[in-house]
């Protein structure tokens, strides 16, 4: 039968779902708003946007590899206690399954594919187990990487999820190297693999800032030059992989530990949960008590 507009915005009003979810509940029970109510109350939907305007900044990271191809993605929830949930931990590995299968391009295009290619779409998954656990849940990002049979990838997930870096290291099949590079940017957090990846925008607007610090303190044009060469080595270091003293040797740059094995560094991803997000406001105490009142 035919869905009038009207009908879709009584049911959005009653549910808060959204107006394609809510046509299509219609459009399963024939028009029947009591039972399109129920219909999207069983795929958590109705629940899930009752909780849409509320904050997820807390969750995990989480690696999924499969032969050549691996993925990073980040899970948002509210709560730090629904990472160690059983069933959130079940969502990031299904989630990442899919992620690795089907490739798709963007957190919007995976949301509406088949979950691997067959059921529901992914966000009726998520949706799902936003009515199971309780909380708000969204797939915030991911990263794909592919490599051939010769390269590898180090995968690292630090503080229970809380930090999670892929990198894909050409050139050796030795893991165990891979993750320790992977290990090393979790804890350093660089932005650049090399000096080479830095714009020449950003070295010459350091050039100056480093310039005029020299200067300020009094120091003589003719040795500023040289000053201002040296002290951006030490900005090198700071920000680009290859530069910085390995953390397992900090005798050695990385570079030295990558090259001992013959390898390159293609390239990495680093997430740190809700990084640039803003974080709830409310203590424990405050959560507890507004559980109360529901």
């Amino acid at each position: 039968m035919a869905i009038t507009a009207q009908q879709v915005k009584e049911l959005r009003e009653k549910t808060g779902a959204g107006m394609m979810d809510c046509k299509k509940a219609l459009q399963e029970t024939d028009g029947d708003l009591d039972k399109a109510v129920d219909y999207l109350r069983e795929k958590g939907i109705a629940k899930a946007a009752k909780k849409a305007d509320r904050v997820a900044a807390e969750g995990s990271t989480h690696v999924e590899v499969n032969g050549n191809t691996a993925v990073l993605l980040e899970v948002n929830c509210e709560t730090d206690f629904v990472t160690k949930n059983d069933q959130f931990k079940n969502l990031l590995s299904e989630l990442g399954k899919h992620l690795v299968s089907q490739k798709p391009e963007s957190v919007e295009a995976a949301l509406e594919q088949k979950l691997h290619g067959d059921g529901d779409k992914l966000e009726e998954f998520i949706n799902a187990n936003i009515a199971k656990i309780g909380e708000k849940i969204s797939l915030r990002r991911f990263t794909i990487f592919e490599k051939t049979d010769n390269d590898a990838f180090g995968a690292y997930i630090h503080m229970g999820g809380n930090i999670g870096v892929v990198t894909v290291l050409e050139g050796t099949t030795d893991e165990d190297i891979a993750k320790d590079v992977a290990m090393h940017i979790a804890a350093v957090n660089p932005r650049f693999v090399s000096r080479d990846a830095v714009s020449a925008e950003e070295v010459e607007k350091e050039r100056e800032v480093l310039k005029t610090q020299a200067l300020n303190e009094g120091k003589p044009e003719k040795i500023v030059e040289k000053m201002v060469e040296g002290r951006l080595g030490k900005f090198f270091e700071e920000i680009c992989l290859l530069e910085q003293s390995f953390v397992k040797d900090p005798d050695q740059k990385v570079k030295n530990i990558v090259n001992a094995k013959g390898a390159t560094v293609k390239g990495f991803v680093r997430y740190q949960v809700g990084e640039g997000m803003e974080k709830r406001s409310d203590n424990f105490a405050e959560e507890v008590m507004s559980q109360v009142k529901k």
